[in-house]
């Protein structure tokens, strides 16, 4: 997995409450267990008119937002199913972090197995950085993990809080795999043991 430390990008606005998994990715995109080529899927239902083409009204589509790496969406983001193509198609798309009020359970975990950053702010918060993602391209932010702050296009700063673990994971780059990985050499010893006290396991 990817390591997150810091991320500087374009900040999307998406000021739309309960965006649950089958908007981010409806079902028609779930035939699949790749975590690749999702992003052409991602909030398909409202990114394309019914003809297929892109919908210019919906915000990825605007050319500012086009290269978005960061969303700043409205309460209760994931909602829904617990389906883990939600954050592959975010990733796949390009975005790494997503910042609201709250997330559902389920997707704010999956999140951080799959190297996108969840952050959780104040409603007075969100509104500052709600106004930061409407200036288009000149809508920058900075996130630094390590710090736990975000930093504005004006150098404004709002702070946040990460569980220590998931942000140590993060860092780092280790999903469950990595994590296991950790202990490979305890998990060798072990079997090499086991193996030895039990030959005819």
């Amino acid at each position: 997995m990817e390591k997150f430390v810091k991320l500087t990008g374009v900040a999307a606005p998406l000021p739309v409450v309960n965006i649950d998994t089958d908007m981010i990715i409806p079902k028609d995109y779930l035939k699949t267990i790749k975590r690749t080529g999702l992003g052409t899927g991602l909030f398909a239902e409202a990114r394309y008119n019914e003809d297929g083409t892109p919908n210019p009204d919906f915000v990825l589509n605007k050319p500012a937002y086009q290269n978005a790496k960061i969303l700043v969406a409205g309460d209760n983001f994931g909602c829904g199913s617990s389906r883990e193509h939600a954050p592959w198609a975010l990733l796949d798309f390009g975005i790494r972090c997503v910042i609201s009020t709250s997330f559902a359970d389920i997707f704010y975990n999956n999140c951080f197995k799959n190297g996108i950053l969840p952050i959780v702010v104040s409603q007075a918060d969100l509104d500052k950085l709600m106004d930061d993602a409407n200036r288009g391209s000149n809508a920058v932010l900075s996130i630094d993990l390590e710090a736990q702050e975000i930093t504005g296009p004006d150098g404004g700063s709002v702070k946040f809080e990460v569980d220590a673990f998931k942000r140590h994971c993060l860092l780092n780059g280790l999903d469950d795999i990595g994590l296991t990985l950790e202990k490979a050499s305890a998990i060798d010893s072990f079997e090499q043991k086991n193996a030895a006290s039990r030959p005819w396991a």
